[in-house]
């Protein structure tokens, strides 16, 4: 075989090219679908008022399929690149290294997504502005923060119980990746399992929280700005939890070895970060907004 050939095939540089793959556009098309459905269903009055029924009927037609695809694309992506590291060798030390800059510039994008929602937040809670007849409309606070009329929640209560649990969360997953780099594959696997079960009990506890919400309904800049960071939060702790429950049955599998893991690196980057911003939530929006 010429050298010509076997650069093409790889096999003279310790870099992957990945073949070509359906799964991009069809993960495109799912989040079109999800979120076009979403909409119709949350505003069927988007187009018009006499449109409306046909479309509330509609959204969850169109984004019920969308969310099944979107993880019908998860699986088969995922599967595609545990074969590609686990089964097919690509995954060598020079493209660990790619992939890990990868993740770090992914959370880096995370985070300005957050400074968005956190400039809001301290914008209208250090300038509250006025509106005299209407000081819950949207934008205003009244001249005053929190805004007339909204009953905040106590930070000591709900909003600490869940600091607690993601905290103890982030030592759980530190834990299970120092058994994992151990060759300890029992406390990997317990590690990871009490990890996830943390994030299902954070997310149910926020998930408590938000029903029993004065402000769910009222509208105005409080209610946007805060569903807005702790909603986005939270869909970020469900997320995490699917990476972790990925890597719990991976784990079993006996995929992870102590050099080779960047999955369940990936996984727990992911889950630092997620801990790290509920820190800020708590204390700018919950305790100090309070």
């Amino acid at each position: 075989m010429s050298a010509t050939t076997d650069e093409h095939h790889g096999h003279s540089h310790p870099y992957h090219l990945v073949d070509p793959s359906p799964w991009p556009a069809m993960g495109a098309l799912a989040g079109f679908l999800l979120t076009f459905g979403v909409v119709l269903f949350l505003h069927p009055d988007m187009l018009g008022e006499d449109l409306e029924p046909m479309l509330t009927s509609l959204g969850p037609l169109i984004f019920v399929p969308g969310f099944l695809l979107v993880l019908y694309t998860m699986f088969v992506w995922w599967r595609d690149v545990i074969r590609e590291a686990e089964h097919e060798g690509h995954h060598s030390p020079v493209v660990q290294l790619g992939l890990r800059y990868g993740m770090a510039l992914f959370i880096c994008s995370e985070v300005m997504f957050f400074v968005a929602f956190f400039w809001a937040f301290f914008e209208s809670s250090l300038y509250p502005k006025e509106l005299p007849h209407d000081p819950l409309a949207a934008g205003f606070a009244g001249g005053v923060w929190p805004p007339a009329g909204i009953e905040t929640f106590n930070p000591f209560t709900l909003p600490l119980l869940n600091t607690l649990i993601l905290l103890l969360s982030g030592v759980t997953v530190t834990w299970a990746h120092h058994a994992l780099r151990e060759g300890d594959r029992d406390g990997l696997i317990k590690g990871l399992a009490y990890t996830i079960a943390l994030g299902l009990l954070f997310t149910g506890v926020q998930a408590y929280e938000y029903s029993h919400a004065t402000f769910a309904f009222t509208g105005g800049i409080y209610g946007s700005t805060f569903y807005m960071a702790t909603g986005f939060h939270g869909a970020h702790v469900l997320i995490g939890t699917t990476f972790l429950i990925v890597c719990y049955f991976r784990a079993r599998k006996g995929h992870f070895k102590p050099d080779h893991h960047f999955g369940f690196e990936a996984a727990a980057w992911y889950w630092h970060f997620v801990d790290v911003v509920w820190l800020f939530l708590f204390c700018a929006i919950y305790w100090w907004g309070a």
